[in-house]
Parts: C-alpha cells; sequence; structure tokens
C-alpha cells in the first residue's frame, strides 16, 4: 500500500489574464475557456498526488456565479477532497480579480474527478488522502458520499 499523503501536498493556485482571445465581442470569458482551466488545475493536483498520469473521468457541479472579464487575473485554487483506490476528487474555486481595483470576485466552484493511469492505460492505485484538520475532516466525507453518489448515477445508465 502506498504512503497517505495530506491534501496540503498537492494543492495548488494558478493564475491566468484574461485576453479578448478568451471572450466574446461584449467582453465576457467564454465559459469553455474557464471549464479549460478548471481541467488544467484539477489535472495537476491529481498528478502531483499520484505521481503518474491522470485523467479527467468527469466535471460536475460547476457553477458560473458571477461573469469574468477581459483584462479580469482569473485565479484558481484546487485541492484534493477525496481519494479512493484509483480516483480522486478535485475541489477547484475560481476569482475573478480586477487589476486596476484589487477587488475579487468569486466566479466558479466545481468538483473534478480524475483517474490514475499506468503505462499500459489501466487504472492504477493512488495514495490514499490523510485528512489532518477539520475542515479536510469535513470535506473528505462530503467527496465520499459525492463518489457514492455517481457511482449510483452511472449504474442507472
Amino acid at each position: 500500500m502506498l504512503p497517505p499523503k495530506s491534501p496540503e501536498e498537492s494543492k495548488a493556485e494558478m493564475t491566468v489574464r484574461m485576453f479578448p482571445s478568451n471572450a466574446n465581442p461584449a467582453g465576457n470569458v467564454f465559459g469553455g475557456e474557464i471549464l479549460k482551466q478548471i481541467d488544467l488545475i484539477a489535472g495537476l493536483v491529481a498528478q502531483r498526488h499520484s505521481r503518474t498520469n491522470a485523467v479527467t473521468a468527469s466535471i460536475d457541479r460547476v457553477n458560473f456565479l458571477r461573469p469574468v472579464f477581459v483584462g479580469n487575473a482569473l485565479i484558481l485554487n484546487a485541492r484534493l477532497t477525496y481519494a479512493h483506490r484509483s480516483s480522486m476528487e478535485i475541489e477547484i474555486t475560481v476569482e475573478a480579480e480586477d487589476l486596476m481595483t484589487g477587488k475579487r470576485t468569486l466566479t466558479n466552484t466545481a468538483y473534478v474527478t480524475s483517474v490514475a493511469l499506468g503505462s499500459d492505460g489501466k487504472t492504477v492505485e493512488v495514495p490514499p488522502l490523510k485528512p489532518e484538520t477539520e475542515d479536510d475532516k469535513r470535506r473528505f466525507a462530503e467527496g465520499e458520499q459525492r463518489m457514492l453518489q455517481r457511482l449510483k448515477e452511472r449504474k442507472k445508465s
């Protein structure tokens, strides 16, 4: 069995400036661009935790709360909330920072499930997640419930 790792060991923060090529003619950043950045940071966290290739299995509960505009800095924070055999759940929060005022606005939240793959393309075991704080433990329990719900939904289809 692999040694457990804490959520702190794989967390990540990423800042990306939004340009006109990321937006529609009105200056609103495309949802697809935000989803791309969410997928990128989730993959980074998953690979830091698993130390192997990791692919996105699902993106769920993506909430678009406020718009992001051209010129904003997009600030993404991601952390592992749950790990089970070969899968990992990553929680992502996204803020838009107005670089002229410094004001930050929560714009998106999402949960991404990544799966670790070996060189043969088959799933491999990931280190167990070792929640350390009360917040880590709460997130872990909630992540386990979401995973069970995803499995239940998958069996229905």
